[in-house]
């Protein structure tokens, strides 16, 4: 952990109309009827599929949670490559009162065949920039933990554990 950056390495470009500059094209795009079958064809590597539940989930998921949930493709140019999803104003622990609304990262799946290439950075910043654009200071994520796990990725990005779990899942925050 002692690898991760600053928390503002994390832009605060735009959402979905967002790109990188170079020669990649990036975006986010919402999940409509001319690309839900693509976004269900994304898979990460059969050794990560115990880390991140698969699309079909997720859209199912942000079905059921409405405007909670920010469901959003990865498009390099045109073609995807990962998925994202988003929340707003969840509290993880509404019978406490100490507890408040958090946002940030519920899902990131890259596609196996796109890993390594800058995608999930680029997602995590979107959603940090769509956080702040609706008014939060705060991004949260949560995680499988373990020495497989995503820990190390969000820890460079400036993401700090809390100490507390979420289910069976690490929490970590980053300060926008």
């Amino acid at each position: 952990m002692s690898s991760a950056s600053s928390a503002s390495s994390v832009s605060s470009a735009p959402s979905d109309s967002a790109t990188t500059s170079g020669p990649a094209r990036l975006s986010l795009a919402a999940v409509t009827p001319a690309n839900i079958d693509a976004a269900l064809a994304l898979r990460v590597r059969p050794d990560q599929e115990d880390l991140v539940a698969p699309v079909v989930k997720s859209l199912a998921e942000a079905y059921a949670y409405g405007e909670t949930a920010w469901p959003r493709l990865i498009l390099d140019g045109e073609k995807p490559v990962g998925f994202v999803m988003a929340f707003f104003d969840i509290r993880f622990n509404p019978e406490r009162p100490d507890d408040h609304p958090r946002s940030g990262l519920w899902r990131l799946l890259i596609d196996a065949d796109a890993q390594r290439g800058g995608y999930g950075r680029f997602a995590v910043e979107q959603v940090c920039a769509e956080i702040r654009r609706r008014g939060g200071t705060r991004a949260t994520v949560t995680y499988v933990p373990g020495p497989d796990g995503p820990e190390g990725f969000y820890a460079r990005l400036g993401f700090r554990p809390t100490g507390e779990l979420s289910r069976d899942q690490a929490v970590a925050e980053l300060d926008l």
